[in-house]
């Protein structure tokens, strides 16, 4: 992958590990593993590993579960607050391009914001979400979040372009969805009787 492939599937990456941090974690572990498709310079080459492989599959069922249940995924994403971003700065700077292009403490910074970015918009929605439906459609929300990282994941490593303008796509309708939303909350504020 070139340069400019490198750093779009970077983004892509790191996109996904803002909604879910272990599917992102996995698919890159096990294209490396398996396939000659990307490859994985020192220190990330521990993501092909089989021991770190089970520890982020078994990670990955809890996050599926966890973040299913109402009261436990708002405990979950203040997990989540630290390890989305920290899985993102890892992924970006994996690249192995973007490492030779790009100091590789500036790629990780900018990991570090891409994933904490979405992994915040996430943490923001559900909230209104809970407000919204009572709860009730947290679940539907989590399990969306899971197949768009899944997506993200899939699209970065082989179609990096796409997941970059995807993530973009993501990103802007997210901010169109928070701000009608707090405008509707303010709404019903305002007409609450005091």
């Amino acid at each position: 992958m070139d340069g400019f492939g490198s750093l779009f599937s970077a983004f892509g990456l790191a996109s996904a590990a803002g909604f879910n941090a272990y599917v992102p974690l996995l698919t890159v572990g096990l294209v490396a593993r398996y396939t000659d498709l990307l490859r994985l310079a020192e220190p990330f080459d521990v993501l092909t590993q089989p021991w770190m492989l089970g520890i982020i599959a078994a990670l990955a069922v809890v996050d599926f579960v966890a973040d299913k249940i109402p009261a436990v995924d708002t405990a979950w994403h203040g997990v989540g607050a630290l390890i989305s971003p920290l899985a993102g700065a890892v992924l970006f700077a994996s690249q192995q391009n973007v490492l030779t292009d790009l100091h590789p403490a500036l790629a990780a910074i900018a990991g570090l914001v891409v994933a904490g970015g979405f992994h915040g918009s996430r943490a923001a929605a559900r909230p209104i979400s809970t407000a919204t439906t009572g709860g009730l459609a947290n679940p539907v929300l989590s399990l969306v979040e899971d197949v768009l990282s899944g997506l993200l994941s899939l699209l970065a490593v082989f179609l990096p372009f796409i997941a970059f303008g995807l993530a973009g796509l993501v990103a802007a309708l997210i901010a169109l969805a928070l701000v009608r939303a707090s405008r509707g909350l303010r709404g019903r504020r305002a007409r609450q009787p005091s």
